[in-house]
């Protein structure tokens, strides 16, 4: 058997990030293999394709991967045969020009015949596999009923009146309604049928009218919690023939941007029912913990990377996650140790350095109702357009409300010029320091971690806002939105003196 990962000419795949490379990496290099079986799986393929290489793929989330290959003879027939079954799901048949030719179930028996001619695409038999008459039967539906609805989403984007609009859209919901009454025949009708299983997954909960409470009020709320408290119905996360779907992914994606609040505590809560609900199945589960590391570890938003260290505590630490190579091992327990001194709301990590003039500087005595902690370095180009703007937010508004700085620099190999700078650009008012060389070689001989951990120094600006009793209320921000966040602490903090 000729097999393919990654279908590279075609394939639509996202550009991961160093998270993504460590952790999923590993999952998508074991593609649509599940239990051993004598039976395997042999799926023969007549196309009007000869002496050719034709290949069979499967979806994979939102990627698309390679599982076989076979050469088709003189007669166009390509049989893909393999000793273990393969996960069942969404496949497809792709053209020597990797080009996708259809769409074809991989049910529970594997072991059927296809017949389909390329300049005839909705003309596709099956023999030997029901799941694939009723799948057949849907898209020949589909192929007639989608271009129709493109037509006229273009015609209602052209249209030069509210009456046209109005006539349009009207025809719009009924192609709609003729859709969905297809899709609920077929889960209605057929509910033993791979499709009506597939369809459930897919399915998104109608969103009701909202509900009139007792007292007379309109519950507006209603119609989204509804959704949201059915988004999941008849969905099976111990079943890893979700991931060979294309919509799966797509769906948790707007679950989680739509239904879910950003705060930490509540994805904690949604992800963690997904990850414990898919622990029977290998693959689903290795890519959600993969997919949700991928997205809080280097968060979109501040204080999501919570939910990092949650997975980390719970997955991570505990042995769960053998499958790692040492070197993704080490990227992931290296960043949950960078962050956990440095959450949102705990108190920050003690910094005792020195000042320009060679005396200590402790962080814990500065006494300010607000302490604005800078870590830069003055070879930094970033930090040369940073810092003096900083400045200003500071000599404009921060200093008469009493707020602190402290700007630490990051490099001890460059003090005389992070001296000149500090002088050339007036940086006045401010705590300047650093750890100096002997203070570092201390640290590092005693194993003990250095702000540089601490803080998750791992670029330069970086700045922690922390209130009166040095816990840390913000991080990672800009500066433009760090003064809106510290006008608004200063006037609460004038307000309730």
């Amino acid at each position: 058997m000729d097999i393919e990962i990654y279908l590279r000419n075609f394939l639509s795949i996202r550009n991961f990030s160093a998270a993504a490379i460590l952790v999923s990496v590993l999952i998508f290099s074991q593609p649509a293999k599940a239990q051993t079986t004598t039976k395997g799986y042999e799926i023969t393929a007549t196309t009007d394709f000869k002496n050719a290489k034709l290949y069979l793929g499967s979806y994979y989330g939102k990627r698309k991967i390679l599982v076989d290959s076979a050469i088709a003879n003189t007669k166009g027939v390509a049989i893909f045969k393999g000793d273990e079954k393969l996960q069942q799901g969404i496949y497809f048949l792709v053209s020597p020009e990797k080009v996708i030719l259809f769409e074809l179930l991989m049910d529970s028996s594997q072991h059927f015949t296809v017949f389909s001619d390329s300049t005839k695409p909705a003309d596709i038999k099956f023999t030997g596999s029901p799941d694939n008459d009723v799948f057949a039967s849907y898209t020949v539906f589909l192929s007639k009923i989608s271009p129709e609805l493109n037509a006229l989403q273009e015609k209602l984007r052209t249209a030069k009146t509210p009456a046209d609009s109005a006539a349009i859209e009207k025809e719009i919901n009924k192609k709609a309604t003729e859709l969905t009454n297809y899709r609920n025949n077929v889960m209605n009708n057929q509910p033993n049928s791979m499709l009506a299983a597939l369809l459930q997954v897919a399915k998104i909960p109608d969103r009701p009218q909202p509900k009139v409470l007792s007292d007379g009020k309109i519950d507006s709320l209603y119609p989204f919690f509804y959704v949201k408290d059915h988004y999941w119905d008849n969905v099976d996360f111990n079943n890893d023939m979700l991931l060979h779907t294309p919509f799966f992914e797509p769906k948790l994606d707007d679950y989680l941007k739509y239904y879910v609040s950003p705060d930490p505590d509540s994805i904690i809560n949604e992800i963690n029912y997904m990850l414990l609900a898919s622990r029977g199945a290998d693959d689903l589960h290795r890519f959600l913990l993969g997919k949700f590391t991928d997205k809080y570890i280097n968060p979109e938003y501040m204080g999501q990377d919570k939910v990092f260290l949650f997975l980390f505590e719970n997955f991570y630490a505990k042995g769960d996650t053998t499958w790692l190579t040492e070197k993704q091992r080490k990227y992931i327990f290296d960043r949950a140790y960078s962050l956990m001194a440095n959450q949102l709301n705990e108190q920050a990590a003690p910094l005792e350095l020195t000042d320009t003039s060679g005396k200590a500087v402790s962080l814990y005595e500065i006494k300010a109702p607000l302490i604005l902690v800078a870590f830069w370095d003055p070879h930094c180009s970033h930090c040369q357009l940073q810092i003096p703007r900083l400045d200003s937010f500071y000599e404009a508004k921060w200093k008469n409300e009493g707020l602190k700085i402290l700007a630490v620099c990051v490099n001890d190999y460059v003090v005389d010029d992070w001296k000149k700078f500090i002088v050339e650009h007036k940086l006045n008012g401010w705590y300047h320091a650093y750890e100096t060389k002997e203070k570092k070689t201390q640290l590092e001989s005693s194993n003990q971690a250095d702000y540089r951990q601490l803080y998750d120094i791992s670029q330069t600006p970086t700045y922690f806002l922390l209130d009166d009793k040095k816990r840390i209320i913000a991080k990672g921000l800009s500066l433009d939105q760090y003064d809106g966040l510290i006008n608004a602490k200063l006037k609460s903090v004038s307000s309730s003196q």
